[in-house]
């Protein structure tokens, strides 16, 4: 399953770069990737782990800015 999320309050391209890294190494994780110019994340994941992977996803963002989240 292929989404697309919008992420609030992401402030820094290099920290975008370092979340889609995090997010890349998710078990069930086919493909994430970050557009910090556009606030979106894409996440491409096994449909019956998304939510779980998802949830995941939110906490590397807030790890590593902590006012990050993705909007769901």
């Amino acid at each position: 399953m292929k989404k697309k999320f919008k992420i609030n309050n992401l402030d820094c391209a290099n920290c975008a770069n370092k979340m889609e890294e995090e997010i890349n190494k998710l078990d069930g994780v086919n493909e994430a990737s970050i557009s910090f110019v556009m606030q979106k994340i894409t996440i491409d994941a096994d449909d019956d782990r998304f939510d779980d992977i998802l949830q995941k996803a939110n906490d590397i963002c807030r790890k590593i800015e902590k006012d990050c989240s993705i909007q769901i």
